[in-house]
């Protein structure tokens, strides 16, 4: 089963920035617009955790914050 196409207009990233999300009906996931995170469809029911989600601009960031400035 695929999700409602009318809950698909009004969801949207959990994060400040509110973005749309675009559904992947095959990888049954969710991703924001905005943010680029990544939310699962579990059993057709969209988890909009965000600590949950996969990716996300701190995917890519090392940890500890900023870098290192010489």
């Amino acid at each position: 089963m695929a999700l409602d196409p009318q809950l698909l207009e009004i969801l949207a990233c959990p994060d400040t920035h509110h973005a749309p999300l675009d559904y992947d009906p095959q990888a049954q996931t969710l991703t924001c617009t905005e943010c680029g995170r990544i939310f699962e469809v579990r059993d057709d029911v969209p988890v909009l955790l965000l600590d949950e989600a996969r990716g996300g601009p701190a995917a890519g960031d090392a940890r500890g914050g900023s870098a290192t400035q010489p």
